[in-house]
């Protein structure tokens, strides 16, 4: 993934076909996001989110599932709970069945 900036005034990537655009004092316009001025970090942000919303949409056709149903879920929190790394380094769950090593039935 990379953002470029073109001649100080347009901002492309190698993954998306969304721009931003200089407007002039400090202003950038991005192609998805129309009547917002940003700043050059807003912008870059933004081609950043084009870029990984392209790669979501190629990775959830390999699960059967929309972009928008992928990002849907996964913002989700897990029902196993957050992972925990033991002092061994291995990982087990706060909560649910899943804990350190052991082997749900």
């Amino acid at each position: 993934m990379a953002v470029q900036v073109i001649g100080l005034s347009l901002m492309t990537s190698d993954q998306t076909e969304h721009q931003a655009k200089s407007v002039g004092s400090g202003g950038w316009v991005v192609s998805f996001l129309p009547g917002r001025t940003l700043t050059i970090e807003q912008a870059t942000a933004a081609l950043q989110a084009a870029e990984a919303a392209a790669a979501v949409r190629m990775l959830s056709g390999q699960v059967g599932l929309t972009a928008m149903e992928t990002v849907g879920l996964a913002i989700q929190e897990s029902p196993w709970g957050e992972a925990l790394s033991g002092p061994s380094g291995r990982r087990g769950w706060l909560r649910g069945r899943l804990e350190r090593g052991a082997v749900p039935s």
